[in-house]
């Protein structure tokens, strides 16, 4: 089973801001005061077009959905926490902590994506445990080593621990279950998502270890990353902060691999660990400042991959 896929399906936005429900377990969004929140929309679709073309430059096959304005979903930009695409035709849909994040999930992007050519066969469907506060946010929560049937995942009010294990069960995972967390006003907080501080690539790892505070959780991370072959590439808490966590390795055309990343995560990483990066692949980046500061994720929460086989 490949690690990457060349396709990924982007959402978007029409009417991006700040979502305040979700502000408070993500750390990382800001008020932007005195902006018109059409300037910011407008902003984050300027970033969002730019970020595609550049993608599409290297060979990236983008499927790109346009919002929906039935619904106030400022979010939506963000589709790999309601959905997962898996290579025999399954896919995952699930609980969202905010309640209009909820109004994300549409039949009608299923349809766009099945227009593409893909084939869904199965539908595995976690979003009932809503109704009980049970979260678990898509590879937002959860980081898929598919290759190597593992899956990680930082516990958080966003990822319960629980339906964590199902869905390892479900999809055949072996489940690595830790705490990260991060400095919040000089107390330790848990990260909201695991995609925030941890990338997994082909033959990489990009992770913050210093966020996994407990020394028996990051020694485990550790061995299994490393049982896999994976080139271990620490980053700390300041780079976290600027998204260099929130990275996705994709291919390109002629198979070519891509790790993509936002301009701040790019600007963050010394020169050693660009290096080690392009041991591995090339770096793709695109300032994403608008997005990262109002929606508090980047580059790797507004992909989602799709692995689905085609029709």
């Amino acid at each position: 089973m490949n690690q990457t896929t060349n396709t990924i399906l982007m959402i978007r936005p029409i009417n991006f801001r700040m979502n305040e429900q979700t502000a408070v377990n993500n750390y990382y969004q800001q008020e932007i005061d005195n902006v018109l929140s059409s300037t910011l929309n407008s902003k984050a679709q300027n970033e969002f077009d730019a970020f595609v073309d550049k993608l599409r430059s290297c060979g990236i096959h983008v499927i790109v959905v346009s919002d929906s304005d039935e619904f106030d979903t400022p979010d939506s930009i963000f589709p790999n926490n309601w959905i997962s695409f898996h290579k025999d035709g399954t896919i995952g849909m699930y609980p969202m902590f905010a309640e209009n994040r909820r109004l994300e999930r549409r039949e009608d992007i299923l349809e766009q994506v099945e227009l593409e050519g893909f084939l869904i066969e199965n539908v595995v469907d976690y979003t009932s445990a809503e109704e009980d506060d049970i979260f678990l946010e898509g590879t937002g929560s959860m980081i898929l080593d598919r290759e190597n049937n593992k899956a990680y995942c930082a516990l958080s009010p966003r990822a319960d621990e629980e339906l964590f294990i199902e869905f390892c069960e479900d999809f055949e995972y072996t489940p690595i279950v830790f705490t990260a967390n991060q400095t919040v006003e000089e107390k330790r907080e848990a990260i909201y998502h695991t995609n925030v501080m941890m990338c997994i690539a082909e033959t990489f790892a990009i992770v913050c270890l210093s966020s996994i505070d407990d020394k028996k959780e990051r020694k485990n991370v550790l061995k299994h990353l490393k049982e896999d072959g994976k080139k271990v590439i620490d980053i700390s808490e300041d780079q976290v902060s600027n998204f260099a966590g929130n990275m996705l390795q994709v291919q390109g055309k002629d198979d070519e691999r891509f790790l993509i990343m936002s301009q701040s995560a790019f600007e963050s990483l010394t020169a050693s660990q660009k290096a080690q990066i392009n041991n591995h692949c090339k770096i793709i980046s695109s300032s994403l400042a608008t997005i990262e500061a109002c929606g508090g994720g980047s580059a790797r929460c507004m992909m989602a991959e799709v692995f689905l086989p085609k029709k």
